[in-house]
Parts: C-alpha cells; sequence; structure tokens
C-alpha cells in the first residue's frame, strides 16, 4: 500500500509536466487557428513519432515487463523531446509580440558588472583550443538532456528526476516569458561583429538566429517549427540555465557527478561567446535556474514525502508515513 502510494504520487509529477506540455501545444493551436502563424506540421513529425513510441516502451515496462527504472527513463526522455517540440515555437510566439530591444541596457549592466565581453572574445581568439573545448561542451546540450534522464533513473534517483524535469520545463517557461517583455538581439547582432571579430574562432551561434528573431518581430517570418527551430532567446541565456540544472541533477550521482560538473561548467562559461550573450543573460539565467530547482524540489518533496539527502539519495520516509498523514488529513 506504502510504495503503491509512493509511486502514485511520483507519477503524479508525470502527469503535471504532460498536462503543461499539453498546454503549450493547445496555445500553438491556437495561435496558428486565430492569428497570422502556419504550423510546420512536418517538423514535428519526427518528434511526435519518437515521443509516441518511448510513451508505448514505458508503458510495456511499466506494465509488462515491469522494470521501473527504465520506464521512468523512458518516459522522461518522451516528455523531453515533446516539451521541446513546442517550447520552440511558443518562444516563436512570444517573440512576435516585438517589445523594444533591451541590447543597450544589458550592454550597460555588463560594464556596470566590470564584465567587458570584447576582452572575452579576444580571449577566445587568442586561445582557439580552448575555445573549441569550450564549443564542444556548449553542443553537448541535447545529449545531455538524454543522458540525465537515463542516469538518473537507472540510479534510482525517481525523486530527483522527478525535480529535474519539472525544473527543467519551468526555468524554459518563465525564461521565455522574461524575453518576451525583455527581447534582445544578443552580442553578435548588437555590436555588428563578423567573422573579421573571431579570426581564430568560430562561435556556434553568432548572428545565425537574427533573421528568424527579426522576421517574428516584423511579421516577415510566421512559421511555427519544431525540429530545427533557433534559439532566439538572448536575455535571460536558456543554455546557462540548463547548463545549471544538468550540473544540479548530476553533481551528487556517483560516478558521474564530477564529469557533469566539469561539464556544464565548461559550457556556462562558453555561453557568451558561442551564445552570443551577455553576461548579464548568462547571471539571469542562472538565477531563474536555481530559483526553479529549490521551488520544484520543495514542492515535490512535500507531495512525495520523500527527502534528499546531502549525499544525493533518495530516501522513502518510514513504514507507514503516508498512512498515518493520510490519516491525519481525514480526521482533520
Amino acid at each position: 500500500m506504502t510504495q503503491r502510494l509512493h509511486l502514485d504520487r511520483l507519477k503524479q509529477a508525470d502527469r503535471i509536466l504532460w498536462s503543461v506540455i499539453a498546454a503549450m501545444a493547445g496555445s500553438v493551436l491556437l495561435a496558428a487557428m486565430l492569428g497570422p502563424f502556419q504550423i510546420e506540421w512536418m517538423t514535428f513529425s519526427k518528434p511526435a513519432l519518437v515521443a509516441s513510441l518511448l510513451v508505448l516502451g514505458s508503458w510495456f515496462y511499466a506494465t509488462v515487463r515491469k522494470d521501473a527504472a527504465l520506464a521512468d527513463a523512458l518516459t522522461s526522455a518522451a516528455q523531453i523531446i515533446a516539451f521541446a517540440a513546442v517550447a520552440a515555437p511558443v518562444s516563436y510566439i512570444s517573440a512576435s509580440a516585438a517589445f523594444p530591444l533591451w541590447d543597450s541596457e544589458l550592454m550597460a549592466l555588463d560594464r556596470r558588472m566590470g564584465f567587458d565581453w570584447i576582452s572575452w572574445l579576444d580571449a577566445m581568439n587568442a586561445a582557439p583550443l580552448l575555445h573549441r573545448l569550450l564549443a564542444l561542451a556548449y553542443a553537448s546540450f541535447a545529449v545531455q538532456a538524454t543522458a540525465i534522464v537515463v542516469v538518473l533513473a537507472a540510479a534510482g534517483h525517481a525523486l530527483r528526476l522527478r525535480v529535474f524535469m519539472l525544473s527543467f520545463a519551468l526555468t524554459t517557461l518563465v525564461t521565455i516569458g522574461v524575453s518576451t517583455v525583455m527581447p534582445a538581439q544578443g552580442v553578435w547582432g548588437h555590436l555588428h561583429l563578423s567573422a573579421v571579430n573571431s579570426p581564430a574562432i568560430v562561435p556556434v551561434t553568432r548572428d545565425l538566429p537574427l533573421p528568424v528573431f527579426f522576421g517574428l518581430r516584423d511579421g516577415t517570418f510566421m512559421h511555427l517549427v519544431a525540429e530545427g527551430a533557433e534559439g532566439i532567446i538572448s536575455f535571460p541565456s536558456l543554455h546557462a540555465a540548463l547548463g545549471l540544472l544538468f550540473l544540479l541533477a548530476l553533481w551528487r550521482v556517483k560516478y558521474v557527478g564530477w564529469i557533469a560538473t566539469l561539464l556544464n561548467v565548461a559550457m556556462i562559461a562558453a555561453t557568451p561567446v558561442d551564445g552570443s550573450h551577455y553576461f548579464s543573460d548568462v547571471a539571469a539565467g542562472l538565477a531563474i535556474a536555481l530559483v526553479s530547482w529549490i521551488a520544484v524540489r520543495h514542492a515535490l518533496t512535500r507531495m512525495t514525502g520523500e527527502r534528499i539527502e546531502a549525499g544525493g539519495e533518495v530516501c522513502l520516509p518510514p513504514v507507514g508515513a503516508y498512512e498515518k498523514a493520510d490519516a491525519l488529513r481525514q480526521a482533520s
């Protein structure tokens, strides 16, 4: 009884995330039906197919083969893919609001904090091998998102897996919301940089998303896509935010924690140059991620009755704790 109730409460966290994904998908459909947007359905076909197969596999291992860890991994992988597929067009819809750009203010804030973006670019030009390593870390984003759900599920960190998944969603939604009212094109476009400014390196992002970003703002680009979508959010930095979430999710997991720490510190360090981000973008992204992680962890530990110890292990409450709590609630 206790174990079944415990699993039900973990599954409730899964249902919350599926509800969020469904609501975001609904908002995309409404934007296409009531607004000027056109959904490029073919870009959603592969994510939809893969997510559906993963859900089917999760059902099989939850009900037939009875492998809870594998079922959790497949469910979370499906949620990552589905969430990313709907978050991209939601960010496009948000950018079309075309609020005034904040680049000048963000650059001024960097200066007040003592950060010089051009000096950081010059440092990367002077150390191309270091930049290459940082760029590889920056590009590990998608691989890490998938690997984390597998590692946490395999290690038996059921609660930590749900904390990561819901923090991932909350961080992304808050980031999209802030970027809607405080949009920015990023350093590369704001300073009109070109290959001349990076003779020894090729930053990952540069000005590549800008045609889509400005097309959404002036109404000349109204296509909603999933696969192949451009990352158009500058402030706050979603890359930096998720880098911190990746680190928090794995840093206490045996054998892989130190690898995750090194990799994601490198990812965050790469974000200004390779993501064309202001340093204030990075700081805001880190703050959002940390608050989201703390808030979600607090909510889920209260909902499930579990606790995450300092060593990262998930501890079940004493036998009968759920029943006693339910009895007290009914008595009150």
